[in-house]
């Protein structure tokens, strides 16, 4: 009887795992297809570029907002509950795209669907803490998530793409993904999931999450995922504008730069998550973030041409950046906690989505909407992150505090 609920409890945590993996497949296949969408809804409803880049900026605050002010549900209802709460908003949520076509009704869906992901998405991280026996194995599955995601990120666009060839609208690209949504929430009803025991009376509540933002840990890679992501959303959003009009010797690569720049992180993320069972994570990321940093000053330094090279290129170093910094954040607080410190991290993950975008285009804007000036910031920003791994790697203040978890958290599949 032992071995057999032994053999249950491995399948759960593998079909759990899965789950985990096809969420955040799902959700990227929307987030990240919005730079497709933009340039339909402008067109559409004749907007400027500010007025339609809301559809960017919108879902990226109620994700952030989410993340800080309803994290704490992932410890206080539980993870399950909190999941298939979130999966339901996302999915009732996308299938209205279908009866509107204003924009104001659009942009209403797509910021519900930011809250609705940074519920599930809070519950999903803090999961993965309960189902990893190590921070080591912690940060491998992480990046291996982040992996998945990136795979959305690809096929997000290229639905939206081939809709729009064959006459259909962007917006069945909801309807799609809330789908394969309904599949998860049954899957997700029938399974088991681990229970993760409050160790305090401490109340769970928003003020105990706003509190964990003066923690130094939880500041401090809450920091680290602000301007990574400051730096990740340059590519994505500013890369096509800086490099429009380039008619060199790379225009296939310069044709293809976003799907490749997606390809390598995507890619690289699997490969991280063998790195991060193998390697010494801090070392690990101060290379990844050096190699970024000279990614951006050589696209700033050496002209158009390694422009189009470098910044495609800098991809594969950005794939394990985010899950590493969001996995050692997490790691370094009590399972029951996992909740609230992921939410912390997410809320300035997506306040940097939607900052450091918006801060470029201001800044090359003053410049005469030349998009190099924009990236010079981008480039301050890589400095920044490669400052702060160097310090991790150095000084390591979180070795201690992750080898006392390792010993007393990171025992539930054992027990």
């Amino acid at each position: 009887m032992g071995n057999t609920n032994n053999t249950q409890g491995v399948t759960n945590i593998r079909l759990i795992k899965w789950l985990t993996y096809m969420m955040f497949l799902m959700f990227a296949m929307t987030t990240d297809a919005v730079g497709v969408i933009i340039p339909e809804v402008m067109k559409t409803f004749d907007l400027s570029m500010t007025a339609a880049g809301l559809l960017h900026y919108g879902p990226m605050t109620a994700i952030a907002l989410a993340g800080i002010f309803l994290g704490f549900l992932a410890d206080k209802l539980g993870r399950k509950k909190t999941i298939i709460l979130g999966l339901l908003l996302f999915v009732i949520n996308s299938y209205l795209f279908i009866i509107g076509n204003a924009f104001a009704f659009f942009l209403t869906l797509m910021v519900i669907s930011g809250a609705a992901i940074g519920i599930f998405k809070t519950g999903a991280l803090a999961l993965i803490g309960d189902i990893t026996s190590s921070t080591k194995e912690h940060t491998s599955t992480m990046n291996a998530v982040e992996g998945f995601f990136g795979v959305g990120a690809i096929i997000g666009p290229f639905i939206v793409s081939y809709f729009l060839t064959q006459g259909v609208d962007w917006k069945w690209l909801y309807v799609v993904a809330a789908s394969l949504c309904v599949v998860l929430i049954l899957i997700a009803v029938k399974v088991k999931y681990p229970e993760t025991m409050k160790k305090s009376e401490e109340p769970i509540n928003v003020k105990r999450s706003l509190a964990m933002v003066k923690d130094p840990y939880a500041f401090g890679f809450s920091m680290g995922a602000f301007l990574y992501v400051s730096v990740e959303a340059a590519i994505y959003v500013w890369m096509p504008t800086l490099i429009q009009g380039y008619d060199g010797s790379l225009l296939f690569i310069a044709t293809y730069a976003l799907p490749i720049f997606f390809i390598l992180r995507a890619g690289g993320r699997f490969l991280g998550a063998w790195m991060m069972s193998r390697f010494n994570w801090a070392v690990v990321l101060s290379l990844f973030s050096f190699a970024i940093l000279i990614c951006f000053l050589g696209s700033m330094l050496f002209g158009i041409e390694a422009t189009v090279f470098l910044l495609p290129l800098s991809g594969l170093f950005m794939s394990v950046i985010y899950p590493t910094i969001n996995s050692k954040g997490i790691s370094c607080f009590p399972k029951s906690s996992h909740g609230a410190v992921a939410g912390v991290i997410l809320f300035f993950t997506a306040a940097g989505a939607a900052i450091g975008p918006l801060a470029m285009g201001a800044i090359s804007d003053a410049f005469g909407s030349d998009a190099k000036y924009g990236f010079m910031l981008a480039t301050v920003f890589a400095v920044m992150l490669f400052a702060g791994t160097i310090y991790n790697l150095i000084v390591d203040p979180t070795k201690k505090r992750l080898q006392e978890l390792d010993k007393s958290e990171y025992d539930i599949l054992e027990n």
